[in-house]
């Protein structure tokens, strides 16, 4: 039987950057989903990595702002390409 993914499972420093989607990915659809969200709200990214990524800017800016770029570059990539993947594969691992 498979198992759901956290909610709000822990973030990498930086989102995989393969080709095909990955166990990570699928874990952090819902991660993914809410950074392009508040992209098109236009929030600021140290609310967005703060609330989503659970990184605090005031405690490590480089790092928040890494792991934020990523992780919105990978959301981007899956909703223009990685989608279809998505789609035409089994259910998820």
């Amino acid at each position: 039987m498979p198992t759901t993914p956290p909610l709000e499972p822990p973030v990498a420093d930086a989102a995989p950057t393969s080709a095909v989607l990955t166990k990570y990915d699928r874990q952090h659809l819902i991660t993914y989903s809410r950074l392009l969200d508040a992209e098109q709200q236009g929030a600021d990214w140290r609310e967005v990595a703060k609330i989503v990524l659970h990184l605090d800017p005031a405690n490590d800016e480089d790092r928040a702002r890494r792991a934020w770029e990523s992780h919105l570059a990978r959301a981007r990539w899956i909703r223009e390409t990685g989608l279809y993947d998505l789609q035409h594969e089994g259910p998820p691992l």
